[in-house]
């Protein structure tokens, strides 16, 4: 079931594994039309992944803690549940202790999803609505979630004293309580969308910077065919205002890596003449 978060209130040039390993989370890309998991090449300290033209994709994430994570999915620097220019304190995906989620699209409602696509720079869903500067990364801020303790007396010093006036109906033990939850049925996958107060996090505002030239038209991520994907509401307040770290993969063709050195130029293997190639004596030409 995918839980939501919402801000209503709220050389050294290789291929390394498929997932991004965060401390917290991994994150993947999936081609779902292919149905493999994108290997990630790094280049100057980064991740990338090569997507392929028109093929449907999504971002899995998962939970490698034993409580729940608060994570806030950008791609192409625009926020995937709400559609806003993204932001760590924003909605997102709230995940239970060693959960995981597969986000397949941007959220529509509660029940609907339009599909990632990889396609041209200038069809991509950011482009289109005006905000080309980030296109071509995926980006994921993770959080933590603030513990909350219970404090009981023994049951012999409660027995001895006298018994507390009830609390108001506007006690602390209400303060944070949220609306009730939006019921949805679960898909298949987990994540959940809750309600948080915002957090200062200018510190972590994208900045549009210098692409170089490149041999064809970079990819983008499309706004697709609308699919069913459901969600529900949960709460979670964050243990920081900041992230407690950002995960970042980022895309572009087959084409556009190998010029720009992030995929190494395959090298052809040498022949060697065989002196027995064949069993029988072929006809000649």
């Amino acid at each position: 079931m995918k839980t939501l978060l919402s801000l209503a209130v709220a050389l050294s040039l290789s291929m390394s594994a498929a997932a991004n390993a965060g401390s917290l989370v991994d994150v993947s890309v999936i081609d779902r039309d292919s149905g493999i998991t994108l290997p990630t090449y790094q280049h100057d300290g980064k991740l990338y992944v090569a997507g392929t033209p028109g093929h449907r994709y999504g971002v899995r994430i998962v939970n490698r803690t034993g409580t729940r994570v608060l994570t806030v999915l950008s791609v192409d620097g625009v926020n995937a549940v709400t559609g806003e220019n993204a932001d760590p304190n924003q909605s997102g995906y709230v995940l239970g202790a060693y959960d995981s989620t597969e986000v397949d699209g941007w959220r529509k409602n509660m029940s609907e999803i339009a599909e990632f696509n990889f396609t041209n720079l200038g069809d991509s869903y950011a482009a289109r609505t005006g905000r080309p500067n980030n296109v071509g990364v995926i980006g994921v801020a993770v959080f933590r979630e603030k513990p909350h303790y219970t404090w009981r007396e023994r049951d012999e010093k409660i027995a001895r004293e006298a018994p507390m006036p009830s609390a108001p109906a506007d006690s602390y033990a209400r303060k944070d309580a949220a609306p009730p939850p939006v019921a949805a049925q679960a898909p298949a996958s987990a994540g959940a969308l809750a309600k948080s107060a915002p957090a200062d996090t200018s510190a972590y505002n994208s900045v549009a910077e210098a692409r170089p030239a490149k041999p064809e038209e970079s990819l983008g991520t499309g706004h697709g065919e609308r699919e069913y994907s459901s969600a529900t509401y949960t709460t979670f307040e964050r243990e920081s205002s900041r992230p407690s770290e950002v995960d970042s993969i980022w895309y572009d063709s087959q084409r556009n890596l190998v010029a720009r050195g992030v995929i190494p130029t395959p090298r052809p293997i040498a022949r060697e003449p065989r002196p027995f190639p064949n069993v029988f004596v072929p006809d000649p030409n």
